[in-house]
């Protein structure tokens, strides 16, 4: 089972992408507060469109909550990582996988960090950039997670009524 776990995130539109994430690719979403923003804020539900209702999610007080709470691999993304996110196998698809990110304005705090320094990651990137955009970063990684266990669970056609407009040309909304 894949967890996105952000560490008091701050902005509810980041949040609202990473939930609409979480659904698509069946994760689970933890959020440790404080949270910049009220779960039922308005710009989360905008960001999070009509899926929300479809969304595992929990909130923890703090992270010693969270810790108390989840058992698994855990994995931290920080710019202080050393080691890209590919540098992992995620491949066994029975082990809970604990994909961590910090708050937008200041990440993960190093004294949380350091005991798990050989489980810190960095997505590559060039140097005139701190850092990419929070709901960027959780797609990424959650993807090359699913990329490692073959995308279990996920649709690789359209679902709905006009899915058959690639295979055979035609335009069923076009009478």
């Amino acid at each position: 089972m894949i967890n996105i776990v952000l560490y008091e995130p701050e902005i509810p539109q980041n949040t609202g992408n990473i939930m609409r994430t979480c659904v698509a690719t069946g994760s689970k979403l933890h959020l440790i507060k404080p949270l910049g923003f009220k779960i039922d804020d308005a710009h989360l539900k905008r960001s999070g469109v009509n899926y929300i209702d479809k969304l595992e999610y929990y909130v923890y007080e703090n992270y010693e909550d969270f810790l108390s709470k989840n058992t698994g691999d855990f994995y931290y993304f920080t710019r202080y990582g050393h080691k890209p996110h590919t540098s992992f196998d995620y491949s066994d698809k029975e082990k809970n996988i604990y994909l961590i990110f910090g708050k937008e304005s200041t990440g993960i705090p190093r004294e949380l960090l350091i005991p798990h320094l050989d489980r810190c990651m960095r997505i590559p990137m060039t140097d005139n950039v701190r850092a990419l955009n929070l709901s960027n970063c959780v797609a990424i990684v959650t993807y090359e997670v699913l990329r490692q266990q073959k995308y279990d669970g996920l649709l690789f056609e359209e679902p709905h009524k006009d899915k058959d407009f690639i295979i055979n040309g035609i335009d069923n909304n076009q009478g």
